[in-house]
């Protein structure tokens, strides 16, 4: 059944009464839930939850070994995330539904700047609340590499800044920041604003559900901080049993951390899905799509069905670590081979889930500055679904050197060399597409180069790693997290950047400074080889990575790697520098268009309007139709058919994406077309 895009229209300014003024009406500050309600609720639902914890963990006690501790922090850390979700006012909706109010949602929106520190159905809002809550979660992920990075500029026999226990938990604090928190990445900020834009939607599916996936995201980031003020976890961002069981307190965060963001990727995942199944515009058929929604679609699928996994697998282990079960735990009769099943059967598609949004930036940016048409659309397509179904069957090929049955590794080793066959065909299109393009050397277009460079290098170590001799002799080696940083990293935050220089002027209608961008690229750009090719070198050579303590002989490639992380921490105040400076002080009013883009979302407004389009737009042709005749046709009629066809399907709530408009249309045909997807 289609969803009426209709239905939802953002609520009117809120007026004074009549023959009044605000001055005369105090409003008490409940109605209107902010971030500092959330903060004084979630402070005082963990306060409650802990004391609740050690009541129940002291009633428990009597029956079974118990941990009262860890029964006390963990029912204090999800209480506490409760209490903000009912502070911001993420319930209200919800509560005001089931005993027959009004909804305060549609009384009295958040308007102005504050709309940005409010739970708001707004999927452009959504997107800016995610855009800047991702730079912070990057930008603190960072300065734990910087402390890695500093603790490492000389050998054993010096002094060192931390002790053995912090540095794994700064370690893990970094490794679990950047997987955990930093997996929404680009899928957050701009698939939340971009893709009902690029397939002609007013809204996200469901706005609600929209908000409550970013709101998820800030209690996950101050639980994982806070693993540092009860004792921190030693297990990295894998959390291995047995020693997860073995770990003090911290751990608990990292668990109920990790299950927040897990929650956060599902809500997300349906959220996009039904949006792109159901509110595409008429005209928008699959083989139209954008390939950035392709990625977002792709995405959104792994993050459906893999984060539920890993949910479980912290349920489980947070049983093991409370009330005594030893699902985990081999002295009892569990298995850590279990947690580590499942927790890589979530943990590889999670390496797609950042890769794929990587893949998706480069390919929408690449037609439009080389101005042609993507060669080998379909391809390229095909190559995500692909990567997409081949991303389960490869899990294991983390475990090659744990002593699992050794029969099972010719076939992940072979499935995981044959998951670079789609990856193959995405990066294949790319070339093409460059091949003989009159590229254009603006700042996104050197992101997008940026990233395919790294990621061939990432991708061919990486062929050496599915191999059985290779893993087993540099497995837990500064190779593979080399390898690891030239994938996720090279890729990811690359295209990332990429993405921010090429929507910016969209989003905000100012321009950023392209001197300040260009510089922030070069250095970026060459620190981040600094970084990571001297720790190829420095894995091959043997050492294992977590150890604070190494060779002499090693120092000066480490130092390298260290300054070179320097050196990206600069690079990094130079985007802020520039975000900053653009957006607060030039002020530089940008074109509608300033990339000549055939995109859908780059044909209504700049800043777009609260409902993205006057009318559902209908879709007239492809989004990469350059350098041919074919460019002069308009991407979408924005004004819609006006027949009696398209009024009697409005009526009647009907919406979507057609695949039997080819052509311009004739006489019938309108918003309400659905074809044979109806």
């Amino acid at each position: 059944m289609a969803i009426d895009q209709e239905l939802y229209r953002p609520p009117p300014p809120v007026t004074p009464p009549e023959g009044g003024s605000w001055r005369q009406r105090v409003i008490p500050w409940w109605p209107h839930p902010n971030i500092l309600t959330g903060i004084l609720l979630g402070a005082g639902g963990y306060a409650l939850g802990h004391f609740l914890g050690n009541v129940i963990a002291g009633n428990w006690a009597r029956f079974g070994n118990t941990n009262m501790n860890d029964v006390a922090l963990i029912i204090g850390y999800l209480v506490a995330t409760l209490g903000f979700l009912v502070g911001i006012g993420a319930l209200n909706y919800p509560v005001a539904k089931i005993f027959g109010l009004d909804p305060p949602l549609a009384k009295a929106a958040p308007r102005g700047l504050s709309r940005y520190f409010a739970y708001t159905p707004d999927h452009k809002v959504v997107g800016w609340q995610y855009l800047i809550g991702m730079l912070i979660y990057f930008f603190t992920g960072g300065m734990f590499a910087l402390a890695i990075r500093t603790e490492l500029l000389f050998p054993r026999y010096h002094s060192h800044i931390f002790n053995p226990e912090t540095y794994l938990t700064i370690v893990g604090i970094h490794g679990t920041m950047m997987m955990m928190m930093m997996t929404s990445v680009i899928v957050g900020p701009f698939g939340n604003y971009f893709v009902p834009l690029m397939i002609g939607a007013k809204r996200m599916a469901y706005p609600r559900l929209e908000a409550l996936s970013f709101w998820l995201t800030p209690p996950a980031y101050i639980i994982l901080l806070s693993t540092m003020l009860v004792g921190g976890f030693p297990t990295g961002w894998t959390g291995y049993a047995p020693l997860a069981n073995e770990a003090v307190q911290g751990m608990d965060g990292y668990e109920v951390a990790f299950a927040l963001m897990a929650l956060s990727l599902i809500i997300t995942s349906v959220n996009m899905i039904a949006t792109i199944v159901d509110f595409r515009a008429p005209g928008m058929r699959w083989t139209r799509l954008p390939m950035f929604v392709w990625g977002a679609l792709t995405t959104s699928v792994l993050t459906a069905l893999a984060p539920p996994v890993l949910f479980a697998g912290l349920y489980f282990m947070g049983m093991d670590r409370t009330v005594g079960t030893a699902l985990f735990v081999d002295a009892h009769g569990g298995s850590s081979y279990l947690w580590e099943n499942v927790f890589w059967f979530f943990g590889h598609p999670e390496v797609y889930i950042l890769a794929l949004p990587g893949f998706a930036i480069a390919a929408e940016l690449l037609p439009v500055f080389t101005r042609r048409r993507l060669f080998g659309y379909n391809v390229s397509a095909a190559g995500m679904i692909g990567v997409c179904f081949m991303s389960w069957f490869v899990w294991q090929h983390h475990l090659f050197v744990s002593g699992i049955n050794a029969d099972m590794r010719p076939l992940f080793m072979l499935t995981t060399e044959v998951i670079s066959i789609p990856t193959g065909f995405i990066y294949l299109v790319a070339m093409a597409t460059l091949w003989k393009g009159k590229l254009r050397f603006e700042v996104p277009s050197l992101f997008v180069l940026a990233f395919y460079l790294n990621f061939l290098i990432g991708g061919v170590s990486g062929v050496f790693l599915s191999d059985v001799p290779v893993d087993v002799t540099v497995h837990g080696s500064f190779f593979v997290q080399a390898h690891f940083h030239y994938t996720i990293m090279g890729g990811l935050i690359f295209a990332f950047f990429g993405a921010i220089y090429y929507w910016i002027p969209k989003m905000t209608g100012y321009e950023m400074n392209k001197t300040l961008g260009w510089i922030h690229f070069w250095v970026m750009f060459i620190a981040f080889q600094l970084t990571f090719i001297p720790l190829f070198i420095v894995g091959e050579l043997g050492m294992p990575r977590r150890y604070f303590e190494y060779a002499p002989k090693w120092a000066t490639l480490n130092q390298t790697a260290s300054a070179g992380a320097y050196a990206i921490a600069i690079s990094m105040i130079i985007f802020v520098i520039n975000l900053v400076y653009s957006m607060v002080w030039a002020r530089k009013r940008s074109v509608e268009n300033p990339w000549f883009s055939r995109g859908l979302e780059w044909q209504t407004a700049t800043p777009p309007p609260p409902d993205n389009f006057e009318r559902i737009p209908l879709v007239l042709s492809h989004p990469y139709d350059y350098g041919n005749p074919i460019e002069d046709i308009p991407v979408a009629d924005l004004r819609g058919v006006p027949t009696p066809a398209v009024l009697a399907a409005s009526a009647a709530g009907v919406s979507g994406g057609s695949d039997e408009i080819d052509d311009p249309p004739g006489p019938g045909a309108g918003p309400g077309d659905r074809g044979g997807e109806q």
